[in-house]
């Protein structure tokens, strides 16, 4: 059975903050506006079919690998397209209760986009050949340049959402939106509750079974601690966020249709002190790394192969 988060009492506030201090994440109980996940979701699988076709040809991969700038980014991604339908998330009353009792009033989007987890039987045999046993299989390198205004992955290890901000304080967390209906098989997220608890870590990450749904997790000089594993399955509006230093990744897609979510980074605002700060104050490693990764080579490309979330 999956670790379960105990019953909380409190306002939602209270909630969240103890959620973050005790697990590093807060799943939401009240879902988001069915309907508007459903509308925007036919809207994003309007402009493209997620099928072996987002993807270039092996000789045209060769000709000119890409690993680098590949990603969505501003002018390049899709999510732009909708952002007059993004107010039954980002002003839906308990995302903004939850997220204003972290980071503070006037907190700041960092980074919003769409995710696709990509099944594997839209990834063409050769593409998974070459990426099988990689730790991070982003695909955004494989795909036609039109389509990549939105990520694209096929099984993502264990990982901090640090890992792309080098030198940066843990200031902030990840919101993440399922916008239908998430089964085991629909690679959902695999998060490792108190594993922020050893604060940043370079990837990838030192994690040894513990059990069924548990791992030992160590961070060097920082210690070890055994933490359980959640596997957030939910239905159309299920919402989750976590602390920048929690463990978190999925397996590869194993249904017959891809899986498409939104994905936010939220900073703290101007306060002087919020709802982090108490959490970041029970962490027994550092807020921030000079160096997050060292599964790539001067390229971009992965010179690691292993992966842990393949084994849970």
């Amino acid at each position: 059975m999956n670790a379960m988060i105990q019953p909380r009492v409190g306002s939602l506030a209270e909630q969240v903050e103890a959620d973050f201090i005790a697990n590093g994440a807060h799943l939401f109980d009240q879902r988001l506006e069915v309907t508007a996940c459903e509308r925007l979701l036919a809207d994003i699988r309007a402009t493209r079919r997620f099928d072996d076709s987002l993807f270039l040809t092996e000789a045209a991969f060769d000709a000119d690998p890409q690993y680098t700038g590949v990603n969505p980014r501003p002018g390049r991604n899709l999510l732009e397209q909708f952002e007059d339908q993004l107010g039954f998330v980002e002003r839906a009353p308990h995302i903004v209760e939850a997220l204003t009792s972290l980071l503070g009033e006037g907190y700041e989007i960092l980074n919003k986009k769409i995710v696709c987890g990509v099944p594997e039987s839209s990834v063409p045999p050769w593409l998974r050949a070459r990426i099988l046993g990689n730790p991070v299989n982003n695909l955004g390198a494989y795909v036609r340049p039109e389509y990549r205004d939105i990520t694209y992955f096929y099984g993502i290890d264990f990982h901090q959402d640090l890992i792309d901000y080098k030198d940066r304080e843990a200031d902030f967390l990840t919101l993440y939106v399922y916008l239908h209906p998430v089964t085991r098989a629909d690679a959902p997220l695999y998060l490792l509750e108190g594993s922020h608890k050893l604060g940043g870590a370079v990837f990838p990450h030192d994690l040894t079974p513990a059990g069924p749904e548990a791992w030992t997790y160590a961070n060097g000089a920082h210690g070890q601690v055994r933490v359980p594993q959640r596997v957030l399955t939910g239905d159309t509006g299920f919402a989750a966020m976590w602390h920048a230093c929690t463990l978190h990744g999925t397996q590869p897609d194993a249904a017959d249709h891809e899986r498409i979510s939104l994905r936010y980074l939220v900073a703290r605002g101007a306060a002087v002190t919020s709802g982090i700060d108490a959490v970041n104050a029970t962490l027994h490693g550092p807020l921030s790394l000079t160096s997050t990764r060292q599964d790539l080579g001067p390229d971009g490309a992965a010179v690691i192969r292993q992966n842990t979330v393949n084994r849970a």
